[in-house]
């Protein structure tokens, strides 16, 4: 079996270090008078977790400059880099042991997320993630392009059936799209309305191991 994950929300708890990234940039722009000032509570901040860069910008604040919205990506992506190497990254609990579980059974695990790729190979290093998955696809090296769309250059290159594990709305389209097995993360940062298509809607880590079968479904 080919299991597709998404990583933030679904293995990784992101909070912890996009939270400090979101605020420095946008204290930027408010330094910048590019905003007003304004608190954020975590509810709001979590729902940016899961878009990629650009749609994330594009849709919290699109009267920006193209320019001004790249810069203030470039902010989130450095404070985020730098929280990785302090240690502050955190996976969620049983997240490798899940991992390594589903590997020994003998699955094929691939790693999909909207990220950018230098924050893929952060998090790799972090954590050692190359030594459960078979392969890593960031959609930065596709143009941001969304996950349904790329899926089919993952599909091209392996055979048998796929599950795809994911927190948001676009990782449960990739298998509404394409006719496969999806299992929502309603502990993530996505609504329960945004799982609502899923097969299975867990709620806590470990409990995805009840839904993914040693054989082929």
């Amino acid at each position: 079996m080919n299991i597709i994950f998404d990583y933030d929300g679904t293995l990784h708890e992101t909070l912890n270090i996009y939270k400090p990234a979101f605020l420095r940039a946008y204290e930027w722009l408010v330094a910048n008078e590019y905003a007003p000032p304004r608190e954020f509570t975590d509810e709001e901040i979590r729902g940016w977790i899961g878009y990629n860069a650009r749609a994330m910008w594009e849709t919290f604040m699109p009267e920006l400059p193209e320019d001004v919205r790249a810069h203030c990506s470039e902010i989130v992506g450095q404070t985020m880099r730098e929280e990785i190497e302090a240690g502050t990254a955190k996976l969620y609990r049983h997240a490798l042991e899940i991992l390594d579980t589903l590997r020994e059974q003998g699955h094929t695990l691939i790693f999909f997320s909207n990220c950018k790729r230098y924050y893929m190979e952060a998090h790799t290093k972090a954590f050692g993630l190359n030594r459960y998955f078979y392969d890593m696809y960031c959609t930065e090296d596709y143009d941001f392009k969304p996950k349904h769309e790329i899926f089919p250059e993952i599909a091209k290159k392996y055979g048998g059936n796929f599950i795809v594990v994911g927190d948001r709305a676009n990782d449960i389209e990739i298998a509404k799209r394409h006719g496969l097995y999806s299992i929502g993360c309603a502990y993530g940062y996505g609504s329960r309305e945004e799982l609502r298509d899923a097969d299975a809607v867990i709620n806590f880590p470990l409990e995805m191991l009840s839904y993914i079968p040693a054989g082929e479904l």
